[in-house]
């Protein structure tokens, strides 16, 4: 009898620890899952990529990008955009350019434009991202401008503390030089 019950309280032990970390392991994969779903989203959303030639795999919060862009800019553009979701611990970028860049005769005047151009972007589409899958704001009266890294929001909000927020999450966005705002606080009548 004494051996029985210890088999059975061993079983169980054994038991409840195989189901703790099968919990463990669930939820991590939601969490990658989650990063996932967020990483399609801003690339689905900006203008500059065709997203459905890029695949996301994450693994313990880092990001594989594959598939095909059609240069170098969009290839660094998407790993940008993949760098600002919140979550993302690293990002392999294993994207492949179809269509060679400009030859080398462009000036690096224009090349700079063209990544100026393309960091702007980020910016905006990481930061209205952002505003979109946060519950304590409503990023759909949320309007972002970005040049030259200067962000300039305008829009409603209904609060002070909203108001902040909002402004905050530009401050703290990476290649943020400057932000302005042109935010109404909307009271509820």
């Amino acid at each position: 009898m004494k051996y029985l019950s210890s088999a059975i309280l061993i079983a169980t032990t054994l038991t409840m620890t195989s189901a703790a970390a099968n919990e463990n392991d669930w939820s991590k994969e939601a969490k990658d899952a989650w990063i996932d779903g967020k990483t399609e989203a801003v690339l689905l959303f900006n203008g500059n990529l065709d997203s459905f030639d890029i695949n996301t795999t994450v693994k313990k919060g880092e990001v594989t990008l594959t598939g095909e862009v059609e240069s170098d800019v969009e290839r660094k553009l998407a790993e940008e955009l993949v760098h600002g979701v919140d979550g993302v611990k690293a990002v392999n970028n294993e994207l492949t350019v179809m269509k060679p860049d400009r030859d080398n005769r462009n000036d690096s005047k224009q090349n700079d434009n063209e990544v100026g151009a393309m960091v702007d972007t980020k910016i905006a589409v990481v930061l209205k991202s952002r505003y979109l899958l946060d519950s304590d704001i409503d990023g759909t009266d949320i309007n972002v401008d970005v040049e030259n890294g200067r962000v300039s929001l305008s829009g409603e909000v209904d609060s002070t503390s909203e108001k902040q927020l909002v402004i905050q999450m530009a401050k703290n966005i990476d290649d943020v030089v400057e932000v302005s705002e042109d935010l109404t606080i909307i009271t509820a009548s």
